[in-house]
C-alpha cells in the first residue's frame, strides 16, 4: 500500500523472464543477505572449462551393475583357481574365456544403455543421459570384438605349444590385443594413450565398484551384489570340501577330480589369493574402460603447414639415390654368392648375416619416419604434387623391399651351413613381416591415405606371431637340423636337447646314441601334468617317448658336437 500522491517504489526481487519479456529489461538486483559479500566484490561465475582428461575419459557416474560385478567376481575366482604358473596349459585358456565372458557381460550392458541413434550414452548423476561425443559405432565395436577373440586366440597357443618362449611372445602380444580391445584406440596416437590407461582405469574403477556394491540392485529384486557373492563363496566351500572328502574316500575319483581341486596348503592359498587380487583388479579396470570408454578419436595431431616443394623433395631424391646403390650392391650379393662375399668384404656368412638384422631393423624404422613426416608435410594440392608424391616415396618403398629381400636370403644361407636356431627362425619371420610392412606402406603411399595403416601393422605382426605358432618353431627347427645331420653329419645335439617337448617327433628320427642325448633332457623334465596344465604338444610328445627307448644317460653325450 502507498500513499496518496507517493512515488511507489521499485519492486525488488531475483530478475524473472517475466519482468525481463514485459520491460525490455532486467529488474534490480535483489539486496544483499547478512554475510554476504557487496556486491562489487562478488566475481561473475564462470564456468569451469573441462580438461582435456575429462573430456576424453570421463569421471565414474553411476555405480557398476550387480550383474557386471557378479560376473567379473566369478572370471576372478575362475581365473586364479585354474592358472597354472609352471608350464603353460588349457588353464590359461579357461582363464581367457572366463575374463572375455565377464567382460562381454559389461559390454551388453553398455549397449542396453545406449541410444541407437546418438552412439553410447552415459548416465549422469542425476539419472540423465548424455552422448559421448567420438563414439565408436558398430564398425568401432566389430574391432574390438575381433581384438578379443585374438587376444583369447594368442593364449590358446599355450594349450597347443609347449614352448615356453612362444607363450611368452604370445602374451606380449596378447596385453596388446587385449588392450586395443577394451579402449578401442584406433588412430596411432589413441593407440598409443590406449597402451597407458590399464593401470589408471583399475584406481578409477573402485568407487564405480563401490557403489554398485553399495546401491545397485536388480531391479524388481532385493538381491544385491553382496549377496550374490556370498552364494557364489559358499558354494566354492561346499564343493572344495566335499570334493576332498570323497577324493579321500575312493581313489579312482581322486584321480579324475584331483587336478581341478584346489591347493589349500597355506603357500597355495597364499598364491591363490594374489592371482585374485591381480586377476580381479585387472578384470575391474578392463570392464571399467568398456563401460566408461575414453574418447580417443579425437586424439589427432593439427594439421600441419605444407612444406615448400624442394624442402622435402631434395632429400628424397638423394635418399631414394643412396638406397639405389645400396640396392644394387644387394643384387651382386644374391647372384654373387658367398664366394663374392669373401673375396669382396672378407667376411664369413655368419658375420654377414648377423651384421645386416639390426642394421636393417634401424633402417626400416628410420624410413618409415621418413616416410611418414614426408606424406605428412608434402602438399597435395595440384595433381603434379600428388605424383610426386606418389613417385619419390613409393620407389624408397620398392627399394627398401629389396634390402629385406637380401637379408632375408643372407639368413637363409646362414642358417643352411650353420643349422636352425630359435633366433634365426625369429630374425627370419621379423623380416618377412617387415616386408609385409612396407608393401603396406606401398600402397598407403599410392593411395595418399594412411588412417587404416596403424591398426594392420599391429593385425600383421599378431598375424606373424600366430603364424610362427602354427608352424610349430621347435618342430620346425629340430627338423631342420635333423635333415642336415642325415646330409651332413654334423649336428649340435647339445642345442636340440634344450628344446621343448614339441621337438620330441623330430629328434625321434635320429640315430643312437644322438637321439638319447637330444631326447633325454627333455624326458627328464616332461613329468605328468595336471588337468588344468595339460597341453597338447606334450602329451604327445609323452606318447612319442612311450614307443622310443632312450638310455637314462650316455657316457658320450658332452663330445657330441658338430659345429
Amino acid at each position: 500500500m502507498t500513499s496518496p500522491g507517493s512515488t511507489p517504489l521499485p519492486a525488488t526481487g531475483p530478475t524473472g523472464p517475466a519482468q525481463v519479456a514485459a520491460t525490455g529489461r532486467p529488474g534490480p538486483a535483489a539486496p544483499p543477505t547478512a554475510g554476504s559479500p557487496p556486491a562489487f566484490m562478488a566475481a561473475p561465475a564462470l564456468p569451469r572449462p573441462p580438461s582435456v582428461i575429462a573430456r576424453r575419459w570421463p569421471g565414474p557416474s553411476g555405480a557398476a551393475r550387480p550383474m557386471v560385478l557378479a560376473a567379473l567376481a566369478a572370471a576372478a575366482v575362475v581365473g586364479a583357481s585354474v592358472l597354472t604358473m609352471v608350464r603353460p596349459g588349457l588353464g590359461w585358456l579357461v582363464a581367457a574365456l572366463a575374463g572375455a565372458a565377464a567382460l562381454g557381460a559389461a559390454g551388453v550392458v553398455r549397449s542396453s544403455t545406449s541410444s541407437p541413434a546418438a552412439g553410447r550414452t552415459e548416465p549422469t548423476e542425476t539419472g540423465a543421459a548424455t552422448a559421448r561425443p567420438g563414439a565408436t559405432g558398430a564398425p568401432g565395436r566389430v574391432a574390438q570384438v575381433a581384438w578379443a577373440a585374438t587376444t583369447v586366440t594368442l593364449i590358446a597357443v599355450g594349450t597347443v605349444r609347449a614352448a615356453g618362449w612362444l607363450f611368452v611372445l604370445c602374451l606380449l602380444a596378447a596385453a596388446v590385443t587385449g588392450t586395443l580391445a577394451v579402449t578401442g584406440g584406433r588412430s596411432p596416437l589413441g593407440m598409443l594413450v590406449a597402451a597407458t590407461l590399464p593401470p589408471a582405469a583399475t584406481v578409477r574403477a573402485l568407487p564405480w565398484a563401490v557403489r554398485g556394491v553399495r546401491d545397485n540392485r536388480p531391479a524388481g529384486s532385493g538381491i544385491g551384489f553382496g549377496r550374490i557373492v556370498t552364494s557364489l563363496a559358499m558354494s566354492a566351500v561346499l564343493l572344495t570340501l566335499f570334493g576332498l572328502l570323497f577324493s579321500s574316500a575312493d581313489a579312482v575319483f581322486a584321480s579324475l577330480v584331483g587336478g581341478l581341486l584346489p591347493d589349500i596348503s597355506p603357500a597355495g592359498v597364499i598364491g591363490w589369493l594374489l592371482r585374485l587380487l591381480l586377476i580381479g583388479g585387472g578384470l575391474l579396470g578392463a570392464a571399467y574402460l568398456v563401460s566408461r570408454p575414453p574418447d580417443l578419436e579425437g586424439l589427432r595431431p593439427a594439421p600441419s603447414r605444407p612444406a615448400h616443394r624442394l624442402e622435402w623433395t631434395l632429400p628424397l631424391v638423394l635418399l631414394d639415390a643412396l638406397f639405389a646403390v645400396f640396392v644394387l650392391v644387394q643384387l651382386t650379393v644374391l647372384f654373387g654368392g658367398a664366394g663374392h662375399v669373401l673375396r669382396t668384404a672378407g667376411l664369413t656368412y655368419a658375420q654377414y648375416a648377423r651384421g645386416g638384422f639390426w642394421q636393417l631393423l634401424a633402417v626400416t624404422a628410420l624410413t618409415l619416419l621418413v616416410i611418414a613426416i614426408a606424406a605428412r608435410r608434402a602438399p597435395k594440392a595440384t595433381r603434379a604434387d600428388r605424383l610426386l608424391v606418389r613417385v619419390l616415396l613409393g620407389t624408397l618403398a620398392a627399394l627398401s623391399l629389396v634390402i629385406v629381400a637380401s637379408a632375408l636370403y643372407r639368413m637363409q644361407v646362414y642358417a643352411d651351413a650353420y643349422g636352425a636356431t630359435r633366433l634365426r627362425l625369429v630374425v627370419s619371420a621379423v623380416e618377412l613381416w617387415l616386408g609385409l610392412l612396407f608393401i603396406l606402406v606401398g600402397v598407403a603411399v599410392v593411395r595418399l591415405r594412411a588412417d587404416w595403416l596403424p591398426r594392420l601393422v599391429v593385425g600383421t605382426a599378431v598375424l606373424a606371431l600366430l603364424g610362427l605358432a602354427v608352424l610349430n618353431p621347435d618342430r620346425l627347427i629340430a627338423d631342420r637340423n635333423v635333415d642336415r645331420y642325415l646330409e651332413t653329419g654334423r649336428l649340435d645335439v647339445s642345442y636340440l636337447s634344450g628344446l621343448s617337448a614339441d621337438a620330441v617327433p623330430a629328434l625321434g628320427r635320429l640315430p643312437e646314441p644322438m637321439r638319447s642325448c637330444a631326447l633325454g633332457e627333455i624326458a627328464n623334465e616332461l613329468p605328468r601334468d595336471g588337468f588344468w596344465a595339460t597341453n597338447l604338444g606334450r602329451e604327445r610328445a609323452r606318447r612319442v617317448l612311450a614307443t622310443i627307448p632312450v638310455s637314462a644317460s650316455v657316457a658320450d653325450c658332452p663330445g657330441l658336437r658338430g659345429w
